[in-house]
């Protein structure tokens, strides 16, 4: 299974178009967001995935309740972290890195996704650890999503700049 791994797409709608384009012809079978998506109009790019949409609130999203009805036909948006199994293995996502560190050395989940930092982060250890780092390129000129095969537990880094 593939799964699409974005966070702080901060309402760059060329950065966020670029990605729904290169999860779609990657045919993922789910986009995990971690959070900072920021305005309710972000859904006009997000609603052209073409499969699941999961996602997390970040400190700077602003509108929540419209953002939450905005991506209601898209998937679901949580407050802080959620748990989800996606072929077999256990993930957690969430914004902010709260207790990464413990969560690193955890055997709760195979897979922890967060963002925040704006910078790439991939770590093994006794699971994986996948920050994905800025999809909205803002702060590092960067525009970075992953893209995670559960087989094998295999992420990788694209660079959409």
């Amino acid at each position: 299974m593939l799964i699409g791994i974005m966070s702080d797409s901060h309402d760059n709608m060329n950065a966020i178009r670029k990605a729904v384009d290169f999860f779609n012809k990657k045919n993922v079978e789910i986009v995990l967001h971690a959070g900072d998506i920021i305005s309710p109009f972000t859904a006009q790019e997000f609603s052209k995935l073409k499969m699941k949409f999961a996602g997390v609130f970040g400190n700077n999203d602003g509108d929540k309740p419209y953002l939450l009805e905005r991506f209601e036909n898209i998937g679901k948006l949580r407050q802080d972290f959620f748990e989800i199994e996606l072929d077999g293995k256990k993930v957690v996502v969430m914004h902010q890195p709260k207790f990464i560190d413990q969560l690193q050395k955890s055997t709760n989940y195979d897979v922890v996704i967060y963002g925040h930092t704006h910078e790439i982060d991939i770590r093994k250890n006794s699971n994986l650890v996948i920050n994905p780092g800025e999809c909205g390129g803002w702060l590092t000129g960067r525009s970075t999503v992953a893209i995670l095969d559960t087989t094998n537990l295999t992420p990788e880094i694209i660079d959409l700049s």
